[in-house]
């Protein structure tokens, strides 16, 4: 079984860790950033990337003590190689490219959302392909057919804003820390989620797309009335988002064959969204797969399971892997109108 080393820099988490392909974890440590971008309520790209450079080496020194393994016995270096902030993205994947030269080792360029996408066969040994999958974080919100390694089918994006860059706006405009996702969860735990009448863009539309734009404009008035609380706008936030995001699948599970739903990204964190996934997928016969809250989030285990799954596929890199910034799943879909450079 193969022995990945896997390296993940591309936003604000620094990560390394090693997995085997048997689906063990030997080690892996992830560093946040969030006190240093917590003062900007957003990443600043230029202080990540420069976190990247001094923590990643003593972090991959970490894994590789805690799991007592020399990093010339694993058979691949598998590095985030995109899409994400740029100068983080070269952290990881120039980190990779020096160690796989160094020890004569295979690189491979993992794409940061086939690693989510793929994240949930790490731990869920009885998901075959195809299955539908929801992409949910703070740069994405997809509905894609996954049909194999590297074989992806997009059936719906967004045309604005992402589902996690909503939240992370929202919290915001309520005076919560960043990260805005898990403040809005906790918050949203003491509010009445019909007390504030926001809209749900799209929905009940027979279009598959996403829209959270309107949304995020709304509870800006909402915050600017002085009429609801914090906690009541939180929670008819996410209930608004989880109501858009259980409507959108349900179209694209009406055009899909898949017998799974599986949803993933960051936001699949949300509790109150993989409980209403859960019920939708139930509901359509379909079997449902999400991975823990921890695998959700920028990792690097998912980095090296990616890898792992590229290896096994004999879709390895040579050192000229470039990184980058933008990098779809799906290079063959039909641009969207009015989506922006993210669909």
């Amino acid at each position: 079984m193969a022995l990945i080393l896997g390296l993940e820099s591309s936003c604000d988490d620094t990560a390394a860790a090693l997995v085997t392909g048997e689906r063990r974890i030997l080690a892996q440590a992830v560093v946040s950033q969030n006190d240093a971008h917590r003062p900007f309520g957003g990443v600043v790209p230029e202080i990540a990337a420069r976190a990247h450079v001094q923590i990643l080496p003593d972090l991959v020194r970490r894994v590789l003590g805690e799991a007592k393994i020399d990093v010339g016995n694993v058979d691949a270096i598998a590095a985030t190689a995109g899409p994400g902030l740029i100068g983080g993205v070269m952290v990881a994947l120039l980190t990779a490219k020096g160690l796989a030269l160094a020890i004569r080792k295979p690189l491979i360029a993992v794409n940061h959302l086939e690693a989510h996408a793929l994240s949930p066969r790490l731990v869920d040994p009885h998901l075959d392909f195809p299955y539908l999958l929801l992409l949910v974080s703070g740069g994405h919100c997809q509905l894609l057919e996954v049909l194999g390694v590297g074989d992806y089918r997009r059936l719906a994006t967004t045309i604005d804003d992402a589902a996690g860059e909503a939240f992370d706006k929202a919290a915001k405009l309520l005076g919560l820390p960043f990260p805005g996702g898990p403040a809005i969860e906790l918050l949203a735990r003491d509010g009445n989620p019909a007390a504030v009448p926001l809209p749900r863009p799209l929905v009940g539309s027979g279009e598959p797309h996403f829209s959270f734009a309107g949304l995020k404009s709304a509870v800006q008035r909402a915050v600017a009335s002085d009429t609801f609380t914090p906690a009541d706008i939180a929670a008819s936030f996410q209930q608004a988002v989880v109501d858009c995001l259980v409507d959108r699948t349900r179209i694209a599970l009406e055009s899909s064959d898949a017998p799974a739903l599986v949803v993933a990204g960051g936001v699949a964190a949300n509790q109150a969204i993989r409980d209403a996934l859960e019920q939708l997928a139930s509901e359509s016969g379909r079997r449902f797969s999400v991975p823990p809250a921890w695998l959700c989030t920028d990792n690097a285990a998912m980095i090296a399971w990616a890898g792992i799954e590229r290896f096994d596929a004999g879709k390895l890199d040579d050192l000229s892997a470039p990184a980058r910034a933008r990098w779809p799943l799906d290079p063959h879909a039909e641009k969207v109108r009015g989506a922006g450079v993210k669909a």
